[in-house]
């Protein structure tokens, strides 16, 4: 795996009338100690389109310094990016080709701009020599070498200001309000190749893509506005699952999840002969990805319910039995994952994503205004969901029940999603219908949650049964359990009450 870095740094503009305050007088700086000058020579990657660039990521090959070597870096947040590394080596290393297939597909990325700079650094230490930051004043040569543009040249300088690893971004501030004080201002470009691009560039009116509105108008404008969000959020995902970030497979679940549901509710709007076969799979990615998420959420619920117990109540090899057990349904998840997003089937539905975006299957309706069409749609799914909670709450408590709460909780999910889909076109009202239907999807939830931990404790007992040991607190657990599933049964019919409100429907026509 590559070695990866949080950065954290801004940019400043330096013309030659600027000159580099004395940075000895920021407020916790005790020695400023000047490194020398380095000169760097970096090549950077993309594509014919520039679809890196697109997306704010930075592919490069850099010679020179002490990090010479291959360079991704991916945007965390403004002025805040991970920065990978890889050995110096000749050809684009596996693992960021691996972290790039998702907006790469079939495509080889290819130099783009060359970029060669001087670099005057100095060290920012505190009062006992610990680096705080590390300021650089760039000179800077660039060089288009593909598209239009290629062989044209910008020169600039620049001053860069990084915090130390474990740094406190709030010394950043301090650096800057000494800088402002001098004249020096923040670039209005977020990265070198960013400007590069931009300097380079034939200087032209940017056109509009075919599938771009400037401001959603029909029905069709806001369904396909939320549904590009889907597909890019999947895209965006697509390296953090495979670099195992917290949280990304469950976010690139519920993204494929939101996708699906859209073509369900708004059927109307885009043509199903087009998105059932696509619906279909993502179907199978939202599965492939569930094999480790729910999992996870299992392995967190029942580790909770263990520690919040008494010590003397935890009798037997208890939380040893639950991580072995953990252990062994979770083996090779990450790797089946991983293959799962190498493989064609997955990226041919990206390519069936791309082509969905850019040319989509629209039915009549969607030319309409959205004040009818969308609020039609949701309140469609709302009767869905009104008749499985009618059938969920007629059923006595029991394993009928549970599979009816189930799938109601199904339909809540989706007229939720109905719902935040309609939110920009509709305001308030689906919002507050959003949130109502989230707080009984939520009930139905943790209700669902409970069932699958019962089946998982049962499971564990009768384990810990057949080896010997005692079964007390797998019995304990059971029934707290059981405890939970009854106080969700309790409490849906008055969260369901308030989400079937007929004036939050009503509120929604108009």
């Amino acid at each position: 795996m590559a070695d990866t870095k949080r950065e954290i740094e801004r940019k400043y503009e330096a013309t030659d009338a600027t000159r580099l305050p004395d940075l000895s007088r920021v407020a916790g700086v005790g020695r400023v100690e000047k490194r020398g000058v380095t000169e760097l020579d970096a090549v950077y990657y993309d594509t014919a389109d520039l679809r890196l660039a697109s997306h704010s990521l930075t592919l490069r090959r850099r010679t020179g310094g002490a990090d010479e070597g291959w360079h991704l870096k991916f945007p965390v947040a403004t002025g805040i990016r991970d920065e990978l590394h890889e050995p110096l080596a000749d050809t684009l290393p596996p693992s960021f080709a691996a972290l790039l297939r998702s907006r790469l597909r079939h495509t080889e990325p290819a130099p783009v701009v060359r970029l060669l700079s001087s670099r005057d650094v100095q060290h920012l230490n505190d009062d006992e020599g610990t680096l705080l930051a590390e300021v650089s004043v760039d000179t800077v040569c660039a060089e288009r070498l593909a598209g239009e543009g290629t062989g044209t040249t910008a020169t600039w300088t620049e001053i860069e200001v990084e915090l130390a690893d474990d740094g406190d971004p709030a010394f950043l501030d301090a650096v800057e309000k000494r800088l402002r004080k001098a004249g020096v201002r923040p670039s209005e470009a977020p990265s070198k190749l960013a400007r590069a691009l931009a300097e380079t560039a034939p200087v032209r009116k940017k056109k509009r893509a075919k599938h771009e509105a400037e401001d959603p108008q029909t029905t069709g404008d806001h369904v396909l506005t939320y549904v590009r969000k889907q597909i890019r959020t999947i895209v965006d995902l697509d390296p953090a699952v495979r670099r195992d970030l917290p949280d990304s497979v469950h976010k690139m679940r519920v993204a494929t999840r939101r996708l699906r549901s859209a073509f369900k509710t708004y059927r109307r709007i885009l043509d199903r002969e087009t998105t059932d076969p696509v619906g279909a799979e993502l179907k199978w990615l939202a599965g492939e990805l569930g094999v480790d998420r729910d999992q996870e959420v299992l392995d967190k619920r029942l580790g909770e319910r263990t520690e919040a117990l008494p010590g003397t109540l935890v009798l037997g090899p208890v939380r040893g039995r639950l991580k072995v057990w953990s252990a062994a349904r979770r083996t090779g998840s990450r790797r089946r994952i991983t293959d799962v997003l190498d493989g064609k089937r997955y990226l041919a539905l990206l390519d069936t994503l791309d082509a969905l975006s850019a040319d989509p299957p629209l039915r009549p309706a969607a030319s309409r205004a959205p004040g009818k069409e969308l609020p039609r749609a949701v309140l469609k799914d709302y009767e869905k969901l009104a008749r499985r909670m009618d059938h969920a709450l007629e059923h006595p408590p029991g394993p009928e029940r549970d599979a009816a709460m189930h799938e109601a909780r199904k339909a809540a999910k989706r007229a939720r999603y109905a719902g935040d889909a309609a939110r920009p076109a509709l305001g308030k009202p689906a919002k507050r219908f959003a949130k109502r239907v989230k707080a009984v999807q939520s009930v139905l939830g943790d209700h669902q949650d409970s069932v699958v931990a019962r089946d998982a404790l049962r499971g564990l007992a009768i384990q810990a049964h057949a080896a010997g040991e005692t079964t007390f607190t797998w019995g304990l657990l059971y029934g707290h359990e059981e405890a939970t599933a009854d106080a969700r049964e309790r409490e849906l019919p008055e969260v369901w009450a308030r989400a079937s409100d007929p004036v939050l429907r009503a509120d929604l026509k108009h």
